[in-house]
């Protein structure tokens, strides 16, 4: 399992909302492209960039923001946030970003992100699906900055986008967002089994590095930290060292007899 280090913006500025709520924001004295640089350093693979303006008005992405990320970097970029048309994501394409993640239009029009996936190709393309189990235990993926929640079923959207080629998901429970409160690993785990092809990323809750190992034995093929890697919890370097030495010890069991 892979870490992928994520930095959210508003204006400029390294934010982290909670439970994606705007009026909930705490920002940090982090300049994007030196904190960039240092996750790099760190051994990150891959970064990933919120826009929370465009998630939020649309036509207020912060385009220069992330063409100075992609410029700075060697490793490849992947953004999301505010995708609601083609063009949006052709403009992430030339800022320099290596996957573009779009999320309320794959819920609300899947056809289009459908179309989007050939267009683009499956290893560009990322669906990110924000989800709450509603009163029936069904994950129902949210939109619009997941200010409101759709009808439709995290699971039958997967079987249809997989039907068209889809590599890539980000999913996130929207309740462990932010709050620092440990990963949904049970989420992750029914969705690589369903999905075993689909390279998955978790998101939302990594508090401490004792999660990662959990997480490390869902399927998963990364995760997603933010907030912990803002407020120094702990180091990318000592987040990767420790899935490294999680994955080490779950073939020392199987070599031993005990699969993990």
């Amino acid at each position: 399992m892979k870490i992928y280090p994520a930095i959210d913006l508003i204006d400029g500025h390294c934010v982290r909302l909670y439970q994606g709520r705007y009026d909930e924001v705490t920002q940090y004295q982090h300049d994007p492209v030196e904190l960039a640089l240092r996750y790099q350093q760190d051994g990150a693979e891959l970064l990933h960039v919120v826009d929370l303006n465009a998630a939020k008005d649309g036509n207020a992405a912060q385009l220069e923001v992330i063409a100075n990320l992609a410029a700075a970097l060697s490793i490849p970029l992947q953004t999301g946030g505010g995708v609601r048309t083609v063009g949006d994501v052709q403009a992430r394409f030339d800022a320099g970003c290596h996957r573009v993640a779009v999320g309320s239009v794959a819920v609300s029009e899947p056809e289009v992100f459908r179309s989007w996936l050939s267009r683009f190709g499956a290893e560009r393309m990322v669906a990110a699906l924000d989800v709450r189990r509603d009163a029936a235990g069904i994950w129902r993926p949210a939109v619009r900055g997941w200010r409101e929640d759709s009808a439709q079923n995290l699971f039958e959207l997967l079987d249809y986008f997989s039907q068209a080629g889809l590599r890539h998901v980000l999913c996130t429970d929207i309740a462990r967002d932010g709050a620092l409160s440990g990963a949904n690993a049970q989420l992750y785990r029914e969705l690589f089994k369903r999905f075993p092809n689909l390279h998955i990323q978790a998101s939302g809750g990594v508090g401490n590095l004792a999660e990662l190992s959990p997480l490390a034995s869902t399927g998963a093929a990364a995760v997603i930290v933010g907030k912990a890697l803002f407020e120094g919890r702990f180091a990318l370097s000592e987040a990767i060292q420790a899935v490294q030495n999680s994955s080490a010890q779950a073939v020392d069991n199987y070599v031993d007899g005990a699969p993990a």
